[in-house]
């Protein structure tokens, strides 16, 4: 299964993109022989200050056809790492060919596009700025795929 990274906003070189490429090549690494793979980052960004009508316009064009499609928000479901990785193993056995998760801007999502999303994912109550928001869902992923593939990254 494929996963895209629909995101808002552009990853200067520093220390989170370091970090994303890191994690995402583990998942890759990691993932190939569980049918989990490769990752592909798709940046936009609202030149126009439209806000988040605007933003979800871009991420929207942006989704692959026919992906499952996860939106990062503060009010969706908060999973486990090992919730998660079933969660991920779940949609690629159902034949989901290709999963994206969509990160928004400083604002976060627009509702419309969150309620039109198959999945809503919270890493918790507080508000993460949406450039760590996508390093935690890198190493997430990199975790999930080592759950699934029951090597020793993560210890419960």
């Amino acid at each position: 299964m494929k996963v895209t990274l629909c995101v808002v906003g552009r990853l200067r070189a520093g220390p989170e993109r370091d970090l994303v490429d890191d994690y995402l090549a583990r998942f890759e690494k990691t993932g190939r022989a569980l049918g989990l793979g490769p990752v592909r980052i798709t940046e936009v960004e609202d030149r126009k200050g439209g806000g988040l009508t605007a933003e979800a316009g871009l991420l929207q064009r942006a989704l692959p056809k026919g992906a499952m499609v996860c939106a990062l928000d503060e009010r969706g479901r908060v999973l486990s790492s090992p919730e998660f990785a079933t969660q991920l193993g779940t949609w690629r056995d159902t034949g989901r060919s290709e999963a994206a998760f969509l990160i928004g801007g400083a604002d976060g999502l627009a509702p419309d596009l969150v309620a039109r999303a198959d999945f809503s994912l919270s890493f918790g109550k507080m508000v993460w700025p949406h450039m760590i928001a996508r390093v935690m869902l890198a190493e997430q992923l990199y975790r999930a795929a080592s759950i699934l593939a029951g090597t020793p990254y993560h210890r419960a």
